[in-house]
């Protein structure tokens, strides 16, 4: 008899890794060792990026390098600003985002290469790369030109000043920084697991990232925070909280973006130091009322015994809506964030299939007709 098929593969475990560790029962996250609280609290991207890819954080010398080497790498050939600048200014920026990445394969010195060491450098590039052409769109879809990023500045602070054209403000490349940072890696999540899948067939790694991109496109994994959003815009104000949530969530009618996880059964860590990082944005702005919205939905969220029962908490996506809103982000570039920040795991991904590769190939079982009897077409 067959092997009962595991439905999304739950439980299977598919690879040995080093990146990161979700433990969802206690609502722990770790990257190459260290606790996401302490890196959210005091590291830069460009520091995160070099734990995930060399195992240890750098030293001083080593991230000013390694945060040199984006910043210039990050740079788009002429050939893809063009590219960008004939899309439909409607586009979905997701679609825009995968096709930008994979037509910088036609310009990268190293596309011809498969190699680890080629690997490696292609993902400093990409990993500039991809932050510049979520700034570019933005601007190039509002009828203004792409702005170059700076060799002086990190990564956030580069991606604020492309799409204001201004210098970066600290508050807001700071927050940035911060959503870069705890979104960077996620164990074997769709994403991820996609990136994997195409190496494993010994493919480059701009066709694992567009292929991860893909797979984060869908509504049940990078979309979500958009969704989120979306659906505080539709309660509108604070006092409306109560009211709408009699009506859609406890009706059963509809369920809270952003609120549940597949793997967390405990309060996502992010969601906690997001909502923080959320309330001093909204402050800073003096605008509170998204972040209040969101804040009392989430309370009323968690006094309900569905809730409560199911064990179900704001994850990542939840309040990470409200930082990027704050910023005067449009909501359909949310998921693109999210491939700028996750560039950095899909790629350590990508290298770590790379130095211990076999070829990703699950059994299926075969569940349909057999020894059917062929009938000519002229007697169907």
């Amino acid at each position: 008899m067959a092997e009962q098929a595991k439905k999304g593969l739950e439980g299977i475990v598919v690879a040995d890794s080093v990146t990161s560790l979700v433990n969802g029962a206690e609502g722990k996250l770790i990257y190459e060792g260290y606790k996401i609280e302490d890196l959210a609290a005091n590291a830069l991207f460009e520091e995160v990026v070099y734990l995930l890819w060399n195992g240890r954080l750098p030293k001083a010398a080593e991230l000013e390098t390694l945060r040199k080497a984006i910043a210039e790498g990050a740079v788009l050939p002429d050939g893809v600003i063009q590219f960008l600048k004939s899309i439909p200014k409607d586009a979905d920026p997701m679609f825009v985002t995968e096709a930008a990445v994979a037509t910088l394969a036609f310009y990268d010195p190293d596309s011809a290469e498969t190699t680890i060491e080629a690997a490696q450098r292609k993902a400093i590039r990409l990993t500039g790369q991809i932050t510049t052409i979520c700034a570019a769109w933005d601007r190039i879809r509002k009828g203004k030109e792409a702005i170059a990023p700076r060799a002086d500045l990190t990564l956030a602070q580069n991606f604020v000043y492309m799409l204001s054209g201004t210098d970066p403000d600290k508050t807001t490349s700071d927050a940035i920084n911060v959503y870069l940072v705890l979104l960077a890696e996620h164990g074997m999540n769709a994403s991820t697991f996609t990136s994997r899948v195409i190496t494993a067939t010994g493919s480059d790694i701009h066709s694992a990232i567009v292929g991860a991109i893909g797979a984060l496109k869908g509504p049940s994994h990078g979309g979500a925070n958009a969704e989120a959003m979306n659906m505080f815009l539709e309660i509108g104000e604070p006092e409306n909280v109560a009211p709408w949530f009699e009506k859609h969530i406890k009706s059963g009618e509809r369920r809270i973006m952003g609120i549940g996880h597949r793997i967390y059964k405990a309060l996502d860590p992010r969601a906690a130091i997001l909502r923080e990082h959320a309330e001093r944005l909204a402050q800073s702005s003096g605008n509170m009322k998204w972040f209040l919205i969101a804040d009392n939905l989430a309370n009323a969220a968690l006094a309900d015994e569905y809730f409560i029962s199911r064990r179900l908490y704001p994850n990542v996506d939840y309040f990470s809506a409200i930082l990027l809103y704050t910023i005067d982000l449009d909501i359909d570039m949310f998921p693109p964030l999210f491939a700028m920040s996750r560039i950095a795991g899909w790629s350590a991904h990508v290298i770590e299939q790379m130095k211990n590769n076999r070829l990703i190939r699950p059994d299926v079982n075969y569940v349909g007709p057999m020894d059917l009897e062929w009938t000519p077409l002229s007697e169907r």
